[in-house]
């Protein structure tokens, strides 16, 4: 075989590493549930805090805090800051004027927007299989999240819809506009996340009455938060919408409510139904079948070797 080397191995592993911050957010409600009663802009502070002074740890051990010195662009600190502190601010927003269930899936629309939105990128094209996929993983978690009851939006909550609706707009915008700042390196999110805990500490101070976590399994469960989903998450989430097949990776996002309802049934916290068969096979077809162009040329190229 001749020519250059292709760029496609380092495209999939980079897709394959955004893909970890997905079965890392799927921890998220678990470890919140068993962080006690702390109010949601406490623990963001919390846990965005422990998140970015791991992130400057790791990055100080690597010695790659000195590329942070470097000039980092104005709209990438408001695109990366506005990204992680907008979409929390958001939803918990959204949580206080909508119910739970219709809010989590308004906003749980950003997969969907990531996949049509990446048609506006450089060097993607958006095709059928990208669409059908997407479809089949919302069809999929609309199931997990209503168990199967299906929903019932309501006039005086549209406010709380709105909101939530932007929240899937931000976080989308957020991972879309992150392609266009590749060259900025991945340690700056430890920066993003320093800033969102002292934002999000504001909003504390202003909205909520402060309560600490009590006993050693709801501090654990806190810490747990900071260093997976509310931590390492954010940082290989960079490297892959930057890196990797973003459309690909907003797909398979759908997966992380599948994850996160087996791990409750798996902890006792939820009781396993019809619906997650079904949505199992929804979302993990759907995966696939957006990820066709990446495993088709996948498989050609072995083939060939």
């Amino acid at each position: 075989m001749s020519g250059a080397p292709s760029s496609r191995p380092s495209r999939l592993a980079a897709t394959l590493i955004g893909f970890t911050a997905v079965v890392m957010w799927a921890l998220l409600a678990l470890f919140t549930a068993v962080s006690g009663d702390v109010p949601p802009f406490q623990l963001s502070a919390m846990t965005f805090a422990l998140g970015g002074m791991i992130g400057l740890v790791v990055s100080t051990m690597r010695g790659t805090l000195p590329a942070l010195k470097r000039a980092i662009p104005v709209k990438a600190w408001l695109i990366g800051v506005g990204g992680l502190f907008g979409y929390h601010f958001l939803y918990f927003t959204a949580l206080r004027h909508a119910p739970a269930v219709e809010a989590s899936l308004i906003a749980y629309l950003w997969p969907m927007l990531i996949v049509t939105g990446s048609a506006m990128m450089p060097g993607e094209r958006l095709g059928w299989h990208h669409l059908a996929g997407v479809a089949c993983g919302f069809a999929g978690t609309v199931l997990i999240v209503t168990d199967g009851s299906g929903l019932s939006l309501k006039t005086e909550y549209a406010y709380g819809y709105a909101i939530a609706l932007a929240a899937a707009f931000t976080w989308s915008g957020y991972s879309l506009l992150s392609r266009r700042f590749a060259s900025v390196p991945t340690d700056v999110v430890a920066i993003y996340c320093m800033a969102t805990a002292i934002l999000s500490l504001i909003a504390h101070l202003a909205l909520e009455t402060t309560v600490w976590p009590q006993g050693t399994t709801e501090w654990l469960a806190v810490a747990g938060l900071g260093a997976l989903p509310v931590g390492a998450a954010f940082y290989v989430w960079d490297h892959g919408v930057k890196h990797g097949d973003i459309q690909v990776l907003g797909a398979s996002s759908y997966a992380a409510p599948l994850i996160s309802t087996i791990i409750l049934v798996a902890a006792g916290q939820a009781n396993a139904g019809w619906s997650i068969a079904l949505a199992c096979l929804l979302i993990t077809g759907g995966a696939a079948i957006a990820a066709k162009d990446m495993l088709v040329v996948r498989r050609r190229k072995n083939i060939a070797i």
